[in-house]
């Protein structure tokens, strides 16, 4: 009975990752309809991005305490419902200051689904919570791909993004419900003794800017490489809009495959072999910018290098420390502040410096992404010595 109360709270939170892939795969290829819709240009309408993650960041910090403290599956429901509602207001909204306003809710609510959901699961799983944890973002990722398949396909029937919008809205709303009829876990302790958390604050600290940097160039490739590739004459508006939905794609089969590659490499290699794809799918983009084959190859191999990295920097925090739901809430934010910070860069040099922006900006942040890691890595190991 407690195993399958297990595996439906889980099946929760996988469908929680839907929702939220939904929210960030439809940014990317709506960009350029959203611009059309407010009379904006691109380096206006990019300003979605930072506002969306301030409202995050906010979310992050107020969620992190609401899960210590109430019920959680209440609180992700809410927030489920109000992404929902925002969904279906985006496309008809004529100011980008409305825009950015809905923008800023929709930030808001998707941290509070993120807090919950990765708490929540290393609550009821524990030690175990590695492949689980892969697995809830590759729903994620799920959502991603499905959003520009949405976008693509109702852009060549209507020629307009607004029924892109309330069909995953519509989706989204039986996926809301589950968590109304499910009870919350309980917070039953760490993964680690006691004695192991001397030193955890300076290991927050440094996981929540080794996640700033990865996710950052996460978001922001799979939020301009549709503009990278139409301004480089790489793709059309419709196949670029696939080679999105291609990136969100191979991310998701990445996730896929690291279910089971969790269940038998350490955390930390994990790491270390993704973030090497990483750096040369972004070599490849910078080394051959004009031809569209290499692009597509790049950007199926960011995307299922990267796949793995935000869940095994989750899991590996929670196997050096107790994760609270105030924990989590620190690396949500590195997230949210990743998000912001990456897109708003490329956006402000993306039309006076030119495409190349996107890959060189990717490649300073994995780059220091991996030597801040192999600090980690001693950090941890030089703390365990001390335990012993």
């Amino acid at each position: 009975m407690q195993n399958r109360d297990k595996i439906r709270k889980t099946a929760a939170y996988y469908t929680s990752y839907i929702a939220i892939g939904f929210a960030t795969g439809i940014v990317g290829p709506t960009l350029p309809g959203l611009s059309e819709h407010t009379g904006s240009a691109l380096s206006q309408i990019s300003f979605l991005f930072p506002t969306y993650s301030i409202g995050y960041l906010i979310g992050s910090f107020l969620s992190g305490h609401l899960f210590d403290r109430m019920k959680g599956h209440p609180v992700i429901s809410a927030a489920l419902f109000i992404i929902i509602a925002v969904m279906v207001l985006i496309p008809l909204t004529p100011l980008i200051y409305m825009i950015m306003g809905l923008f800023f809710i929709t930030g808001v609510t998707t941290a509070a689904v993120d807090v919950g959901g990765n708490t929540l699961l290393i609550w009821i799983h524990g030690k175990e919570v590695s492949p689980f944890m892969v697995g809830l973002h590759f729903f994620f990722g799920v959502g991603a791909l499905i959003a520009p398949l949405v976008v693509g396909f109702t852009i060549r029937s209507s020629g307009d993004i607004i029924w892109a919008y309330w069909i995953l809205a519509t989706i989204c709303l039986p996926l809301s419900a589950l968590f109304c009829i499910l009870r919350s876990p309980e917070h039953s302790g760490g993964l680690e003794k006691e004695s192991s958390k001397s030193n955890s604050g300076l290991l927050v600290m440094l996981i929540t800017v080794f996640i700033f940097l990865h996710v950052g160039t996460e978001l922001s490739f799979g939020g301009w490489i549709y503009s990278y590739a139409v301004s480089l004459n790489l793709a059309g508006e419709t196949s670029a809009a696939y080679m999105t939905s291609l990136y969100w794609g191979s991310l998701t089969l990445g996730r896929l495959v690291s279910v089971f590659i969790a269940l038998r490499m350490k955390t930390s290699n994990i790491l270390m072999v993704d973030l090497a794809g990483c750096i040369l799918a972004v070599l490849l983009l910078l080394a051959f910018p004009s031809i569209s084959l290499v692009a597509w190859i790049a950007t199926v191999m960011l995307g299922f290098s990267i796949a793995a990295i935000l869940p095994s920097s989750l899991t590996y925090a929670g196997e050096n420390m107790d994760v609270t739901g105030r924990v989590m809430r620190w690396f949500i934010i590195g997230i949210g502040v990743g998000n912001m910070f990456f897109p708003w860069l490329i956006g402000q040099f993306f039309e006076k410096k030119g495409p190349v922006v996107l890959p060189l900006i990717n490649m300073a942040a994995l780059v220091l992404a991996c030597g801040l890691f192999v600090y980690i890595i001693f950090l941890v190991r030089w703390k365990d010595n001390l335990n012993r």
